[in-house]
């Protein structure tokens, strides 16, 4: 069984930054991709930033690529996000996710709809 629980968001001003984390309680995800999508009202959930298992490969969406980072540290089971010169458009519940059956940072990010496991999401709220 694998439980995805983030942390780190909250309220921060146009620029600042962030750091979310993500641990897996269970099973370890160390062949499996994992990453980050979000959310905001009234909007489709969207892909952030997913890493592969094993060679730490990265894909980011474009608007962020520069300003997030995403690591991951499988000894620790867990996966942060950086986030760098936040925008108000970045506002969203974020959402830890793993494919068990993809060690792909693109094969994951690239559609949502085949996720196993979803976190229970983390408020970040950009506003001045």
């Amino acid at each position: 069984q694998v439980q995805l629980v983030e942390s780190g968001g909250g309220l921060v001003q146009p620029g600042g930054s962030l750091t979310l984390s993500c641990i897996n309680s269970g099973t370890s995800l160390e062949y499996s991709a994992i990453g980050w999508f979000r959310q905001a009202p009234g909007k489709e959930r969207e892909a952030v930033a997913c890493i592969n298992s094993g060679d730490g490969r990265t894909y980011y969406r474009g608007s962020v690529e520069g300003r997030f980072t995403i690591s991951r540290d499988d000894a620790k089971r867990t996966v942060t996000l950086r986030m760098e010169n936040l925008r108000p458009e970045d506002t969203a519940s974020y959402y830890c996710a793993s494919r068990w059956s993809t060690r792909l940072a693109d094969t994951l990010c690239s559609d949502s709809t085949g996720v196993d496991y979803w976190g229970q999401g983390t408020q970040v709220t950009v506003s001045s």
